[in-house]
Formats: C-alpha cells, structure tokens, sequence
C-alpha cells in the first residue's frame, strides 16, 4: 500500500458519461480553494482522478471538460452498431474495443508513465475476474489500471495485468470511498455521479428492472463503508444537480450534453460547499 495521506482526499466515483458532472464539482471545490492530498477514482472517476493527480491546478476542470468533447472521447461510445454486432456474433463478450479508450488515456499520459510518477498520491480500483474482489492500485504502469478500473462487463472486454483479468471497479466499489479511509484521509470529498442522490422507483419494466439492480447494488456498497468511517474523519458528498432531459440509450452512451452536466454539477456543488462553510445562500 504505497498511497498514504493525512489530509484531504477526493475520490471521484464512477458512473461513464455521467462522469462529466465531475467537472463542475472539481471547479466548485478548486475555486473554494479546497485541493486534494490524495485522489482515489473508479471507472470514468479513474481516468478523471489520474488528470487532477497529475497536474491538481485550478485549470485541471476546464482541460477535463475538454477532454470529454474530443473526437477521441466521443469514439469510446460512439463505436458502430454494426461493429458492436459483429462482435456479438463472433461470440465475444463484449461489444465495444478497448482501443478507443486506450487512446483517450494515451492521449494525456504516455505509455509508460507510471502510477508513482504523478505529482499526487493515485488509487484506483478495479474487480478482480478469478479472486472475485476489489484489487486496488497505487503503482506500476498507469494506463492498464485505468483501462482496467473501466471494463464495463459486457460492453468492454477484461483487462489482463499480471495473468490476472479485471472488470470495472465500480462492480465492487463504485464510489471507493474505503480506499481513501485506509489511507488516513481526514477529510473526504465524494464526487459521485449520480449513484447517490438518484431517486429509486419500484421498476415497471425488465430495463427499469436492471438499472434497479445496478443502482442498489452501487448504493449498498457505499452505504457500508460510511458506516465503516472511523471518528475523526469527515465525509462530504457533492450534489450532481440533476441530470439533463435525455433517457434511454442516449443517456447512457452519448457525450452530448457534457457541459450541461458539468454546469448542473457545479451550480448544486457552489450551494452545497458554501453550506458546508456555514456561508449564507447566494
């Protein structure tokens, strides 16, 4: 466990192209001057977390804002159905390539660049296929981490470090708030993307059904570490603001309405971080 920290920790959570709320998060704490000690991330969070502990300067929201409307940002879900399907024929397990994802990272960190080369402590997580757990890292190669923290089961195909497959992290902590507990951090700034702050329905359909599913699963998981935070150590979760009016698969695969995302996030998280320093409403 080489990460450690004492101070402040952001842990960006996952949640795929909703990971763009965490750009308006990022610029509300940063313009309150409130910067991390260590960063924790999973999935999207992981990508995202690895450019703020790289570089953690005020700027860090807007280059991530830009990042997420790339042409290569836009190829890791906007590969064709007809590739998809292909896949799918050819037996495969999944239906989209690594690859676009691959370059995205690529794009900000060299291949070689190495967990221990950032300029803050880094953790990500990722699901363990054969040991069925959480296997976190905090050093050694950068890229296959992150890549790995972000195998959604079925839409990318495992990632294979050390003989070992992993899928997405967020399987087993999609807000790894325990990493960051672990490591000392006192105070905890959850960004989240709106895993938390959704509101359950009781499911009229077998999609509602599955997303059901997901959410109280990645809910539960987080649930159980707060009740696990020791005394001392406080927990902040930021808001996302909402979600813009998109459903379906738009809504899960689509980049569109990135900057609307970050602007809900960022407006929800002034108003809360102002809250939580005992600020009068604007």
């Amino acid at each position: 466990m080489r990460a450690t920290s004492t101070g402040t920790a952001f842990v960006f959570a996952g949640g795929g192209n909703r990971g763009a709320v965490h750009v308006g998060q990022l610029r509300a704490l940063f313009e309150r001057g409130i910067t991390p000690d260590l960063v924790v991330g999973t999935s999207v969070g992981a990508l995202n977390g690895a450019v703020v502990a790289r570089d953690p300067h005020p700027g860090v929201a807007h280059e991530m804002l830009e990042m997420w409307q790339t042409d290569e940002a836009r190829a890791v879900f906007g590969q064709s159905w007809a590739s998809q399907a292909g896949r799918v024929v050819r037996g495969r397990t999944y239906t989209l390539s690594a690859r676009p994802l691959v370059d995205l990272i690529s794009m900000h960190f060299p291949p070689r660049t190495r967990i221990e080369d950032l300029e803050l402590p880094f953790v990500t997580v990722a699901t363990s296929i054969e040991r069925a757990t959480e296997q976190s890292f905090d050093h050694g190669p950068l890229v296959p981490a992150v890549v790995a923290s972000a195998s959604v089961p079925g839409l990318l195909p495992p990632t294979i470090i050390n003989h070992e497959h992993y899928l997405d992290g967020g399987l087993v902590a999609s807000v790894p708030l325990g990493q960051a507990v672990r490591r000392g951090a006192t105070t905890i700034y959850v960004l989240q993307a709106g895993q938390l702050d959704k509101q359950l329905k009781v499911p009229t359909s077998m999609v509602e059904t599955l997303n059901v599913y997901v959410d109280i699963t990645r809910r539960h998981s987080f649930t159980h570490a707060m009740d696990h935070v020791p005394e001392g150590v406080t927990v902040h979760v930021l808001p996302t603001g909402g979600r813009p009016r998109v459903r379906g698969l738009k809504a899960l695969m689509s980049l569109e309405h990135t900057e609307e995302r970050a602007e809900l996030a960022y407006r929800a998280s002034v108003v809360e971080l102002d809250r939580i320093a005992g600020l009068p409403p604007a």
